[in-house]
């Protein structure tokens, strides 16, 4: 009997120990740019981590605990547990190599949203170098190895030689092991209390890197099995009526008078969106070096001071920008294509007023099902990867180089003027993403070179246009899919949803700085607004230049939280641990209630979609 106990507490303690290694080195690892880290530090993400460390140890003890009982009967073969023992020990590995290699570009724990992207590995795998694979690879392995060795110690040492015993002992060895099960199961789900193991009860600082390092990766991933891209979790924070009530106080279809800053109310329209492009990269965030030509560019047109993206990754910002509709915490509408069929579209509307229509992209526009949401959202022609030469299709791992796109835009732009088409084209950069590949060499930091880069290509197309017949009848719109973790920045900091939209051409009648609070998904409204062309169907999207736009805010979701921005400040809501994490503002409850209430609101929309919805 003693044999057996010890096998299952030296499993459940190495078990244990691997976990808080993996923290120790997670945290050494992935510690942010500038945070000191104290030994006290450490021991708090160490302590606080513990029950769920001892909830996932337990699950993955659960198979040597029914060996255990089974042993009591019978003599196991000496490999019986060495199946197990390996698959766990790759398990184990994969996902502390994968939560430390994942959490520099994503900045949230493992979890079951990284299987959505293996459908297309190539463009899963573009962000990073062959040989940064191949080192992570061999890390595996050898932790796989190490790991496995270290689980059979115990199994040969401890339950291969426990001895076998008497019937009636055994029976009585065996009832004690099933009277252990509801134990076991009390242990796994965290107590008796109504409320069982979740990843909130680990948080404890207000430092979001400490809270994020105590989380077991392990469990993380599992428990997010039932929030993956193509599920929607049901938001339900208040009554429908006074979430309705919220909503339309603050998204109001009313139109009041519109500021008219057009020359024209059918320009022919370019929306570049441009990657990770968050407003600390441009003077709005402090850098006047790093694209100074989108920095000369806002005092030439229309610059929008301060707006924010609603979103973290570009399949959810794509849907935010063209089809003003809110983002979800863990979901992605571009995934869900029995749904996204009836969300609206700009092109679509543009299309009903005899624009043509084309989208640009020197990435596989197949990737998180791009292709089709950019066909229902009414593109009708798509340039993409496979168009180019086989040359240009590897100038970078995503793709084609934004130099190479920007020239085809250019040329459609060209084209279509002289048609006399009018026409909508929307353009997806790509340079500007890890792994920061870029035919450029300005700044030492490879970051800030890409967005360099990114940034001459703007200049030259801007420059070209301006020498064409094109450019009098033009509006180009320079707007990001998302913000970027530069220097530090996370979902924490206000600044780093913040990003730079901007509108020029020759349709720009006036230049100014539109300094109200908005979101990428009042793009739409406002343009349509702009245009004098009904925006009834983008019930989330706001014309911020007209006069009942009374109520600036800007809702941005992330893994498992809401952020919201006003006038008063900015404020962050966990929904694992249903708290205000960062309160920045004197209204911080007012604007997580409203966060929550168009995230409610939000939710019960999309699941309703419908032809008639539509």
């Amino acid at each position: 009997m003693r044999k057996r106990l010890n096998y299952l507490l030296a499993t459940l303690l190495l078990t244990m120990l691997l976990f808080i290694i993996a923290k120790v080195v997670f945290t050494l690892v992935c510690l942010p740019t500038g945070m000191r880290l104290s030994f006290v530090d450490m021991i708090s993400v160490i302590a606080h981590g513990l029950s769920l460390d001892f909830s996932t140890s337990l699950y993955i003890i659960i198979i040597p605990f029914l060996t255990t009982i089974a042993a009591i009967w019978v003599k196991l073969p000496r490999w019986t547990l060495i199946p197990y023992y390996a698959i766990i020990s790759i398990a184990l590995s994969l996902a502390f190599v994968a939560d430390c290699s994942l959490y520099e570009f994503w900045q949230f724990k493992l979890d079951a949203s990284c299987l959505t992207y293996l459908s297309t590995p190539k463009e899963a795998m573009a962000s990073v170098s062959t040989g940064y694979l191949l080192l992570h690879l061999l890390i595996v392995i050898a932790l796989s190895c190490l790991f496995c060795m270290a689980y059979l110690l115990p199994y040969y040492r401890y339950l291969l030689k426990a001895e076998h015993i008497s019937r009636r002992s055994s029976g009585n060895e065996t009832i004690i092991g099933l009277l252990c099960i509801p134990l076991l199961v009390i242990g796994i789900r965290g107590g008796i209390s109504e409320s069982t193991t979740n990843i909130g009860q680990v948080y404890y600082s207000q430092n979001q890197f400490l809270n994020h390092a105590a989380v077991n990766p392990v469990f993380s991933f599992f428990a997010s099995f039932e929030k993956t891209a193509n599920y929607i979790p049901d938001y339900h924070f208040m009554d429908d009526k006074v979430c309705e009530q919220i909503v339309n106080e603050y998204f109001t279809m009313k139109e009041g008078n519109t500021d008219t800053l057009l020359n024209t109310q059918r320009p022919n329209v370019v929306v570049v969106l441009m990657e990770s492009c968050g407003a600390v990269f441009t003077k709005l965030g402090g850098h006047a070096d790093i694209m100074p030509r989108l920095n000369e560019l806002m005092e030439e047109g229309i610059c929008f001071d301060s707006c924010y993206a609603n979103s973290w990754r570009t399949d959810r910002g794509t849907v935010c920008t063209y089809s003003g509709y809110p983002s979800f915490p863990v979901s992605s509408p571009m995934k869900m294509p029995s749904k996204m069929q009836f969300l609206p579209g700009l092109a679509n509307s543009l299309v009903d007023e005899g624009y043509l229509t084309h989208y640009v992209y020197g990435g596989d526009i197949n990737f998180t099902n791009m292709r089709s949401y950019l066909i229902l959202n009414g593109f009708s022609k798509l340039t993409w990867m496979d168009n180019y030469t086989i040359e240009e299709q590897h100038t970078s791992q995503w793709g084609v180089q934004d130099h190479i796109t920007f020239k085809t835009v250019e040329s459609l732009i060209c084209q279509y003027h002289a048609e006399q088409n009018p026409f909508f084209i929307g353009f997806s950069t790509l340079s500007s993403h890890e792994p920061w590949t870029v035919p450029v060499e300005k700044f030492q930091d490879e970051v800030s070179n890409a967005f360099y880069y990114l940034d001459q290509c703007i200049g030259r197309l801007v420059d070209s246009l301006r020498q064409t017949p094109a450019w009098e009848n033009l509006l180009i719109i320079f707007l990001p899919d998302h913000g970027y973790p530069y220097n530090g920045l996370n979902e924490y900091h206000q600044e780093f949803n913040h990003i730079p939209m901007l509108w020029v051409g020759g349709a720009v009648k006036k230049v100014c700085h539109v300094t109200k609070v908005c979101s990428q998904t009042d793009l739409v409204a406002t343009l349509l607004g702009q245009m004098g062309i009904a925006h009834d169907s983008f019930h989330y999207s706001r014309n911020v230049l007209s006069k009942s736009y009374n109520k600036p805010i800007a809702v941005h979701t992330f893994n498992n939280g809401i952020s919201v921005v006003d006038a008063t400040g900015f404020a962050v809501y966990s929904l694992d641990t249903h708290k205000i994490l960062v309160n920045e503002s004197k209204e911080a409850k007012q604007l997580i209630k409203v966060g929550k209430a168009v995230l409610q609101s939000a939710t019960k929309d999309f699941k309703e979609l419908s032809h008639e919805k539509k």
